[in-house]
């Protein structure tokens, strides 16, 4: 049995409005995801989730399977987390993927070799995977500010430590997320015991939050 892909797509963003369906390339940002994950040939179905019948039907256009959740999900409190073990009440599989809707760069070749690391890191007894990227600066060199107003090292075990001693440090990049099912509905979290990380290709990742975030993108130059 091949895992099965789960595309959380919910109709109500407030920061950047129905942003899953904003245009990207001559199709809805979503679709290239949907079309990513299908050219992959690693699941067994690709299926959407969401609250948005005009959503539901960009999926279905796409060649995924539209899944409409439950209202209870279609608030912004909703979590990721809640939407995909909610997906799983209805669908079989050992493993998903859990894909994000505006991950619009994001290319086959990459859910493939994730898959491989996921498989790799599972044979050592592993469960979860996640899609990340490094950072520009360090995050152990952040300051904040105390409560006498000034700033200092928030951690202080690293003030003029060298960069090169600095420990390894990724961040979810808002792509992709691996997870063995039984885990997961077990700690409900993709943040689960025994986890391994897949550095997504930084010209893959494009977090789309914000009108901000979507001009970057148009901005981009066509392959």
């Amino acid at each position: 049995m091949k895992p099965i892909c789960i595309i959380p797509a919910r109709g109500g963003s407030k920061r950047l409005p129905r942003k899953n369906t904003l245009p990207f390339r001559g199709k809805p940002l979503m679709a290239h995801v949907v079309s990513a994950a299908l050219k992959s040939d690693c699941f067994d179905s690709v299926i959407v989730s969401s609250d948005d019948a005009k959503m539901l039907s960009i999926a279905a256009e796409a060649g995924a399977f539209p899944h409409e959740r439950p209202s209870r999900l279609g608030h912004d409190k909703a979590t990721v987390v809640e939407v995909c073990l909610e997906a799983l009440n209805f669908y079989e599989a050992n493993y998903f993927c859990c894909l994000y809707a505006t991950a619009a760069l994001i290319t086959e070749n990459s859910i493939t070799r994730s898959y491989k690391c996921f498989v790799e890191h599972k044979n050592n007894g592993g469960a979860f995977l996640m899609g990340v990227s490094g950072y520009e600066h360090h995050p152990v060199q952040a300051i904040a500010k105390g409560g006498n107003g000034f700033y200092t090292h928030l951690f202080p075990a690293y003030a003029g430590i060298q960069s090169q001693f600095f420990p390894d440090a990724y961040v979810s990049n808002g792509t992709l997320y691996w997870a063995d099912v039984n885990e997961f509905k077990h700690q409900k979290t993709f943040y689960g015991d025994s986890l391994t990380v897949f550095k997504v290709p930084d010209e893959e990742v494009c977090d789309i939050d914000t009108p901000e975030d979507y001009q970057r993108l148009l901005n981009l130059k066509d392959e």
